[in-house]
Parts: C-alpha cells; sequence; structure tokens
C-alpha cells in the first residue's frame, strides 16, 4: 500500500514538505506518459524508502526587498 511507502520513504526524509517536493520532482523525472502515474508515484516512494533520492536540501531563505512607503495624496 502507498501509506507504508510513503511511512518508509518518511523515514528517510523526515520533512514532510521536502519528502514531497523530491517525490513530485522525481515523478515528472521518470515518469513514462505509456504507465500509470500511480505506479510511478510508488516506485519513486520506494526508491526514496531504499535510500534513493535523500541527498536534498531546503533551500536557503532569503528575506525579501525593503518597500518602499507609498505616497498617496489625497484627491482634491
Amino acid at each position: 500500500m502507498r501509506s507504508d511507502l510513503v511511512h518508509s520513504a518518511g523515514l528517510q526524509i523526515e520533512n514532510r514538505f521536502l519528502l514531497a517536493t523530491t517525490v513530485m520532482r522525481a515523478v515528472r523525472t521518470l515518469h513514462i506518459s505509456s504507465t500509470r502515474t500511480e505506479d510511478t508515484a510508488n516506485q519513486v516512494f520506494a526508491e526514496v524508502a531504499n535510500g534513493h533520492y535523500i541527498h536534498v536540501e531546503l533551500p536557503e531563505i532569503t528575506r525579501p526587498a525593503a518597500m518602499d512607503l507609498l505616497m498617496i495624496t489625497p484627491a482634491a
């Protein structure tokens, strides 16, 4: 079952959002249009659980640039 695969993969990549992003990217890369997407996702979850695709890191968070104050003048 997929829930078992997700749990096993979650033991390798503990951040669930990073796990989801990693799996989505791998499914997009590995999917063959003549197969079911579900089978590709199951295969990717199994590979993550076996230790493939686990060398991922969260991107560095950068602060957004400061915005200038808006100068609003009242209508005449």
